[in-house]
């Protein structure tokens, strides 16, 4: 069974001040889409700390990682940044396709800046989803849409 990995960036649930909503419902989807994975682990906002659960999770081979979360415009949302270390190719489609469908919902689903891309030699998907629970939930049957294709691309598979 292929290893998944949820990371839910916030401050808040990092500090206990707040329940985390949006970890449980991309682990829920990656799970019944038939991934093995553990509960979410919960990072503080901030590039540092996303590079650092990230590259955590690829050296434990991991082969899906989404993020939740971090990736809006206030400061302390950068997601994105600490993604774009790890990542070594860009799938700009998928965010592309993430910011249409968000904003389809609601305007401010297109402020968005999270990122997609593989994460070379490991064979790594990485996808950045925005942290309320309905940016999870219209977004993780996109990820879960294309994650399998990836990961055979990744591991070597023909078209």
């Amino acid at each position: 069974m292929t290893r998944a990995a949820v990371v839910t960036v916030s401050d808040r649930s990092a500090a206990g001040s707040r329940t985390d909503e949006s970890g449980p419902l991309a682990v829920a989807a990656l799970r019944e889409a038939g991934f093995d994975c553990a509960d979410a682990v919960v990072v503080p906002d901030g590039a540092d700390s996303v590079e650092r659960a990230l590259t955590a999770e690829v050296v434990a081979g991991v082969k899906l990682i989404v993020t939740t979360g971090g990736t809006g415009v206030s400061p302390r949302d950068q997601t994105p940044e600490g993604t774009a270390r790890v990542v070594t190719r860009h799938i700009p489609g998928i965010s592309e396709e993430l910011r249409r469908r968000g904003a389809a919902e609601k305007p401010v689903g297109m402020l968005t800046r999270g990122l997609a891309g593989v994460v070379d030699p490991h064979g790594v998907l990485v996808v950045n989803l925005p942290g309320s629970p309905g940016g999870v939930a219209s977004g993780m049957p996109v990820v879960v849409s294309v994650a399998r294709h990836v990961l055979d691309q990744l591991g070597g598979s023909d078209h």
